[in-house]
């Protein structure tokens, strides 16, 4: 097994967040996509009291441009230039890294200058122009397995990656394809992507979508399942999870099926910090 390398994100005021083997288990979330400043205000405020109470290392994540939505009329997102202000300003305000995914390689110069880590969807993980642009900008990436994928086959876009000099890399198990509109978490993928040599974040949201259903409908997604499938994936070793969360998830303009309540948010922290320790006592992550 490769030695799994170490990921520093945060090169401002604040403690950088080390994400790799035997480090704390990292945290990523916030709302699926950006909405008023007021959900986005409330959602980083009480994240950022969670993080310093509970002391775990956080990444606010919120897309400025959801893509890929089942009908153009759904919402989107406020688009590059109004959703990058506003995660510049939640940056400065709550001293939190942020994360948001980049869809075109037209998007990254503007995205490297506020975001900390650049996603790339799980969709758009082999396509080329977009990954050289993505580590040519010398940012951490955050590349999310394409759902239609084997966990080895992430060393293709690992090595596209690798090819611009970047390896501040981190790779996300979010479900494959079981059928039509159904998503599985194989926990095997978690170790099978470490053996490429990156930290792997675990996806509990994703996996509980219910693909062809629209996410405002509550049967979009079970969301019911995260708690279970997130000790699962810190039990398989994650270094990090992946978690969509709303104030209001059914009032959410995205993913309203599968986000989890932010009043809920501090037992699963709490939670998943314990049983992380307990695991990374032992050395298994």
């Amino acid at each position: 097994m490769n030695a799994i390398s170490e990921v520093v994100i945060g090169e401002l005021s604040w403690d950088p967040i080390r994400i790799g083997h035997g480090r704390p288990l990292a945290w990523i979330t916030g709302p699926c996509v950006i909405e008023s400043q007021r959900t986005m205000a409330m959602t980083a405020e009480r994240l950022k009291k969670l993080s310093e109470k509970l002391q775990i290392p956080l990444v606010f994540k919120s897309s400025y441009e959801k893509d890929n939505r089942s009908s153009e009329t759904h919402y989107s997102g406020p688009g590059l230039d109004e959703g990058l202000e506003l995660l510049a300003w939640i940056k400065k305000e709550f001293e939190l890294p942020v994360l948001s995914d980049v869809h075109r390689p037209e998007d990254v110069a503007a995205a490297r200058e506020v975001l900390d880590v650049i996603q790339v969807p799980a969709f758009l993980c082999q396509q080329t122009s977009l990954l050289l642009a993505v580590g040519q900008a010398g940012k951490v990436v955050n590349v999310k397995k394409g759902q239609f994928m084997g966990p080895e086959c992430m060393s293709s876009p690992i090595q596209k990656l690798e090819s611009t000099g970047n390896r501040r890399i981190l790779l996300t198990e979010r479900g494959t394809s079981f059928g039509y509109n159904q998503l599985i978490a194989d926990m095997t993928s978690i170790p099978i992507m470490q053996r490429l040599g990156y930290p792997v974040v675990f996806d509990a949201g994703h996996t509980v979508r219910r693909y062809g259903i629209p996410s405002a409908d509550p049967q979009g997604g079970t969301p019911e399942f995260i708690p279970a499938l997130i000790r699962a994936g810190i039990a398989a070793g994650a270094n990090a999870v992946f978690l969509e969360t709303h104030p209001n998830p059914r009032e959410a303009l995205c993913d309203a099926a599968s986000q989890f309540p932010l009043d809920n948010m501090e037992d699963l922290l709490a939670e998943s910090r314990d049983l992380a320790e307990l695991v990374r006592a032992q050395g298994h992550a």
